[in-house]
């Protein structure tokens, strides 16, 4: 796609700095409440949940209480990085048997059927009792206020409620979806108030009860009916039984910087996986990064090639590590980087790449630095925009889709049984230079089945480019994905305005690419750099919100 939509690509984007704070995230009202929360002393997860809280309101189609989250924390004090999965599991009462007889080949998208027991209220109980410095009452204020006394539609949001209006059909349990998110039988209106009364209502009961009322109290019962009533196998036991797990962060060296990120069901190994195999090389001489990418089609190519393989490796391992050994060391070895760098031609893309099958995504991600030091780079999810469609009328919670990701074969790593987690799209990270306990920078992003592409072009920006946060986040993309649900991955598409040549040099060697527009069709990067180590240190901070996005960087 050519004309105006690329021109936002070639506009400066500017990182904004401080030193007693900054918050990233996708939409400017949940960056303004972080930002409230660290200016009341908070601690970096105070405002974390805060920011999170208000995107569920205002941009409900990428997450809300209805979904996953999947954090890495800095604990400045500890002065240790650990990982909290929250993401949720299939309900017991699933019979993938019973769906295989009904006909059923693959997850559906919508309905009760992939509802996975959501788990990102339960990772905001177990992060606050752990960091906590605020109420909860403080925390959740902003998303109460905006959900109960209404915010404005804005054009994305109203694009995914007609989208997903569209795509839900007329299922009894669509119902609940059109009485909360087309109460007026017609779009909404640019600017027209929306407000979320029973939303509000369910927060106040959090902010109220705690955090932990939405899996073991009145309010579980509530949410276990609502989810029977749209047909769900849920249960109360099933929300009762969720847990989240603390985990250790799994992390490669790239060029003498260590980058971290969670460890599966997230991918966020074969990002690490793609850098190995690019650390096997180096930029082609004389190419150089700036604010329309790389100069030279040679290496876009190859971290296309690498994540070809990557996306093999990820649908022939990637499931809940609880049920399934995943070779983590093995795919993250030297040894195997050389392997997968020596099956890549670099004169020719490979036309016939292994098919692999797509996972769900939609997704937001967010990152907060405190004053103290302390940082969080969270993602969280519903999953294919409204998730499952399902909207419980009374509780106002919608509910993700993360489900939709099992395989009803029986014998791939990610098959659907009951109790099981899914493989995710998800993937926080950070970035630590050699030599530097503290991070160096905390991103991530938004995008599906191409998160790890989008995190290997901003690492390789900055620690091969040489280039500061803001380029790096708001240059163009360049990725390859799955044509199709279980299909090679070749469908190779660009955003914004390539660096002459570049797309030139790409169909020459093979690939075909498609131009889309510089909206966030490619995801939506944020970063936070901890300048000379951030405020624990006596440095500052840089931040920047991906400008495909409606997102704010703000600082103190």
């Amino acid at each position: 796609m050519h004309g105006p939509a690329l021109v936002p690509a070639l506009v400066p984007a500017r990182a904004v700095r401080g030193s007693r704070g900054a918050v990233v995230a996708p939409h400017h009202l949940a960056t303004a409440a972080g930002v409230a929360v660290l200016a009341a002393g908070g601690h970096a997860v105070d405002a974390a949940i805060a920011t999170n809280a208000v995107l569920g309101v205002v941009m409900p189609n990428g997450c809300g209480i209805g979904g996953d989250a999947f954090w890495l924390v800095w604990d400045e004090a500890a002065g240790e990085q650990v990982a909290l999965n929250g993401s949720g599991r299939a309900p017991m009462g699933i019979d993938p048997v019973r769906l295989r007889a009904s006909g059923l080949d693959r997850m559906p998208l919508r309905g009760p059927l992939p509802i996975t027991i959501p788990g990102a209220v339960r990772s905001w109980a177990d992060a606050h009792r752990r960091w906590g410095r605020l109420t909860r009452s403080a925390i959740l204020a902003a998303a109460i206020e905006h959900a109960d006394a209404g915010f404005p539609a804005w054009d994305q949001l109203i694009d995914a409620v007609e989208g997903t209006d569209a795509s839900i059909g007329d299922e009894p349990w669509t119902r609940g979806f059109r009485s909360v998110w087309r109460p007026h039988g017609r779009p909404w209106r640019p600017g027209e108030v929306i407000r979320l009364p029973a939303l509000a209502a369910t927060l106040r009961t959090l902010a109220d009860l705690g955090f932990d009322e939405y899996y073991e109290g009145a309010l579980a019962d509530r949410i276990a009916a609502g989810l029977a009533a749209a047909g769900g196998s849920h249960t109360v036991a099933d929300l009762r039984a969720h847990h989240s797990d603390w985990t250790t962060p799994i992390a490669t060296t790239y060029r003498g910087v260590r980058v971290t990120t969670h460890p599966p069901n997230s991918s966020g190994l074969f990002a690490l996986e793609i850098l190995n195999v690019l650390a096997q090389v180096a930029p082609p001489s004389g190419a150089r990064f700036g604010g329309r990418g790389w100069s030279d089609a040679a290496w876009p190519h190859l971290w296309l090639e690498a994540a070809k393989l990557a996306y093999a490796n990820r649908d022939a391992h990637l499931a809940d590590p609880a049920f399934r050994d995943i070779p983590v060391d093995r795919l993250l070895s030297a040894q195997h980087a050389r392997e997968l760098a020596a099956r890549i031609d670099p004169r020719r893309a490979d036309p016939v790449p292994t098919p692999v099958r797509t996972l769900v995504g939609g997704t937001i991600y967010l990152a907060v630095v405190d004053a103290d030091g302390n940082a969080v780079s969270l993602i969280q999810s519903n999953a294919a925009g409204f998730g499952s469609g399902v909207v419980d009328p009374v509780t106002g919670i919608h509910y993700q889709d993360r489900g939709a990701s099992f395989s009803l074969d029986a014998a791939h790593p990610n098959a659907l049984r009951p109790g099981r987690r899914t493989a995710h799209t998800l993937l926080p990270g950070m970035l630590f230079r050699e030599g530097s306990v503290r991070p160096w920078i905390i991103a991530g992003s938004m995008g599906g089945d191409i998160q790890p592409q989008i995190h290997v072009q901003l690492v390789s920006a900055l620690v091969d480019g040489g280039a500061d946060i803001a380029t790096a986040v708001a240059a163009p993309r360049i990725t390859v994905e799955p044509d199709g649900w279980m299909a090679p991955p070749t469908r190779v598409q660009a955003d914004g305005a390539l660096a002459d040549g570049v797309e030139a040099g790409l169909l020459t060697l093979g690939h075909g690419v498609k131009r889309v527009s510089f909206d966030g069709v490619l995801g939506h990067e944020h970063a936070i750099e901890l300048v000379d180590g951030g405020p624990a240190a006596g440095g500052t901070l840089a931040a920047i919100a991906d400008p495909r996005s409606a997102g704010l960087a703000a600082v103190r």
